[in-house]
């Protein structure tokens, strides 16, 4: 759609806007109904970052179907607000279930958490059948005053 067209529409559809090109209802409060996204071929990408420190406000299996990547980078660490959530991990595996081919997938969380530990040990078994590597960290980076755990990403 060329950028004048966006413009027309927006103005002659007061109702509605749009958001990076596509129809959106600003009158839901839904993370997951706001966008009115057409269905297309799957995006395939070496580095994901899980949205939203993996929370499960607006991630879901429809993510890990249509954004494919090697890489996946959890980065939750807050329980609290359910970051990490299980249900998006879940999704993952969902998702990578419906891709169809068995490439290789790597998950790497930032941070050492209940969540992920247990949803490691749970599923541990479905991972190896859709070929879902966890990577887990041994390595520590000292910045200044504080340290925390580092993964190095070979592509």
């Amino acid at each position: 759609m060329a950028e004048d067209e966006i413009s027309r529409s927006s103005h002659s559809n007061p109702g509605k806007s749009l958001v990076n090109g596509i129809k959106a209802n600003p009158a839901s409060n839904s993370p997951k109904s706001s966008l009115s996204v057409p269905m297309g071929p799957p995006v395939y990408v070496d580095l994901a970052y899980i949205p939203n420190h993996c929370s499960g406000k607006n991630t879901d299996p429809e993510f890990f179907k249509r954004v494919r990547a090697s890489y996946y980078v959890v980065s939750g660490n807050d329980a609290a607000n359910g970051e990490p959530s299980r249900a998006v991990l879940d999704a993952l595996l969902e998702g990578k279930a419906q891709w169809g081919d068995n490439l290789q997938v790597t998950l790497i969380p930032t941070h050492d958490t209940e969540v992920t530990r247990e949803w490691y040990q749970q599923t541990h078994e479905k991972q190896q059948e859709l070929n879902i590597m966890v990577l887990a960290s041994s390595s520590t980076v000292v910045m200044q005053d504080e340290s925390f755990p580092a993964c190095k990403i070979e592509f």
